[in-house]
Parts: structure tokens; C-alpha cells; sequence
């Protein structure tokens, strides 16, 4: 498949396609949040169970708004996530933290919760500006298989099964995927994953970790 512009691959985004697109860790297949039709695709493409919530990322802090509830600001959740967002994002810190009941099941588990970062790749945070939402930002990869810093790494099942191919911007730097924490309150977070941001930074932060 030929790379498109950043534009072309808003333009697929929008009208309901599946694209893949650069992180800061690693290539991502990802659609817009709200579209269901999309990310069954993206399950079916990947193979991935369907259990296994799609993460999301953002390209400011607006489009959080979309992503969690009218409340949560002021909410008891509200102040941990307004201090990590401050010290981490832009970042690979992935935040595990209720959503809006609109959004897809494919992207919140069984509790409402969703997993979201602020992406600091440029090309990656200008698409999501462009398309107009949060993105899906999972593994540009069959499940199971590695993941692809370089596009000669790319699976060319899942990027012909894409409707574009995005490579602008500087390339994904591999090594450990984003760290995925959970909100607990009362400045714990549970660590589902551990990964580029490291978790001695979020104890030195004033946060207690539980693991698992």
C-alpha cells in the first residue's frame, strides 16, 4: 500500500476506515473511538479477542472531553488524574479511568473503565486533531505477533487490510510499550502494565502502586 498524506488518512478516519499510524512506541492500527463498525474491523483484522478493550489516545486535552464523564473533574478520581496528566502527558502513560457510556464496548471493559493517553508523537496527535476524536492505538500487528517500529517491520496483512498507511513524522522509537495505570483515588494507582514511563517516577510522584 502506498503511505498517504496526513490529511488522507484524517479523511479515512472519518468516514468510518481503519488506518495505520505511528506512535511514539510503535506503529498503531487505530479508527475513531466512537465508531463501532470501525473497531470490529480492527478486531477482526488483528484477531484479537473481543474481550480485551481497544486503548485510546489523544492529541489534546479537549478531546478527553468525549472520553470521560460530564462529572469526573469534580469527581473523586478527578484530582489524581488532573496531576498526572500535568506530570506525564504528553507521554506513554496510559490511564485507566471511567468513560462515557456512549463509547463502544470494544474499547471499555465490563466496568466502564477505558485506557487513554495523551500520545506526545506529533504526526500521531495531529491526526487525531484532524479526524476530530480520540483513536484506537493498538498494535499495528496480528495478536500474538510483534509489534513494528519501522514500516518494513508492518505485517502486510494488516496493512492491506488497512485503508491507509500514515508514516509522516518522526519514527516510532520501539523499546517498552506505554505503562497502563488504573485510577484508584486517594493517590493509588493499580499497575496493569509496566513499560516506558517508569513506575519509581510515579512513587516519587506521591503515588502508592498496587500491582496487578
Amino acid at each position: 500500500m502506498q503511505a498517504s498524506t496526513l490529511a488522507q488518512a484524517a479523511d479515512r478516519l472519518r468516514n468510518g476506515g481503519c488506518v495505520v499510524y505511528p506512535t511514539e512506541t510503535y506503529f498503531a492500527l487505530g479508527a475513531l473511538a466512537g465508531d463501532a463498525a470501525a473497531l470490529a474491523r480492527i478486531v477482526a483484522i488483528k484477531a484479537r479477542p473481543a474481550a480485551k478493550p481497544l486503548p485510546l489516545l489523544v492529541g489534546d486535552m479537549a478531546q478527553l472531553a468525549a472520553v470521560l464523564p460530564e462529572d469526573f473533574a469534580a469527581g473523586p478520581l478527578g484530582g489524581d488524574f488532573a496531576d498526572l496528566a500535568a506530570r506525564f502527558w504528553p507521554g506513554s502513560l496510559s490511564l485507566v479511568v471511567p468513560c462515557r457510556e456512549r463509547l463502544p464496548e470494544l474499547v471499555r471493559d465490563g466496568l466502564g473503565l477505558v485506557s487513554v493517553r495523551f500520545t506526545p508523537h506529533a504526526a500521531a496527535a495531529a491526526l487525531c486533531r484532524l479526524a476530530g476524536g480520540a483513536l484506537v492505538a493498538t498494535s499495528a500487528n496480528v495478536s500474538g505477533g510483534p509489534p513494528a517500529a519501522a514500516p518494513g517491520e508492518l505485517d502486510p496483512v494488516v496493512v492491506e487490510a488497512a485503508d491507509a498507511l500514515l508514516t509522516d513524522g518522526v519514527p516510532p522509537a520501539g523499546g517498552p510499550a506505554s505503562t497502563v495505570a488504573g485510577l484508584l483515588g486517594g493517590r493509588r494507582l493499580r499497575i496493569f502494565r509496566e513499560g516506558a514511563v517508569a513506575t519509581a517516577a510515579l512513587a516519587a510522584a506521591g503515588y502508592q502502586l498496587v500491582r496487578g
